[in-house]
């Protein structure tokens, strides 16, 4: 393999680095759309967290060959543009799928999420998924509505145990309440009267006669 000049070395350098700090990569064949759709592409796919660049497919050969993106190798034929996803993969799948409805002229053909190669039809699942802060939103409210269950519930105990205590004190039944028991006094002593009275009243009058 020959020395590349300066300047394609600077160029294999940047697809390695796009690479490497990407999410996942798209190869696209852009053959046949004017300058002014590729600016519109260009902006439709930062909008959805990518960057859309064109290079040479033997530079982009060079720059993968013996990486973890060799597999897109295969993907290198006709006029190339990279979409480098930074983020949601299926928000920049729906940008290109979206795009290409209206513009026949751009070819989805595949890419490489975490090492594995998505070919057009995966890329099509992925566009259809909803977008990241979508399902954040759905999970969201799957975690927010039994909290406010919970706390509705907590509001309505206090208020519950309130209205117990007020029908107990309207049936007359009050709030039981410890009372310490009154002190015991001893009863007072009682004279005994005295035998002679005590004879005396049993004997009646006649007896005094």
């Amino acid at each position: 393999m020959d020395n590349p000049r300066p300047e394609k070395v600077a160029v294999i350098d940047e697809v390695r680095e796009r690479l490497d700090g990407s999410d996942a990569s798209v190869v696209t064949e852009y053959r046949g759309l004017t300058v002014a759709e590729l600016a519109q592409l260009r902006r439709n796919l930062t909008a959805a967290g990518g960057e859309y660049k064109v290079f040479k497919n033997t530079l982009v050969r060079r720059a993968i060959d013996g990486s973890a993106h060799a597999p897109l190798g295969d993907l290198l034929t006709g006029p190339t543009a990279i979409a480098f996803v930074h983020g949601d993969v299926s928000a920049v799948a729906k940008a290109l799928r979206d795009f290409s409805r209206t513009n026949a002229h751009l070819v989805v053909k595949g890419g490489l999420l975490e090492g594995a190669v998505l070919s057009p039809a995966q890329l099509g699942a992925l566009a259809d998924l909803p977008s990241r802060e979508v399902l954040l939103a759905r999970l969201a409210g799957a975690f927010q509505a039994p909290l406010a269950q919970f706390a509705g519930l907590m509001q309505a105990l206090p208020r519950n145990l309130a209205y117990g205590l007020k029908a107990l004190v309207d049936q007359g039944g009050g709030v039981p309440v410890a009372e310490e028991p009154p002190a015991t006094e001893e009863p007072p002593a009682t004279e005994e009267p005295p035998a002679a009275e005590e004879a005396a009243a049993e004997d009646g009058p006649e007896a005094a006669e």
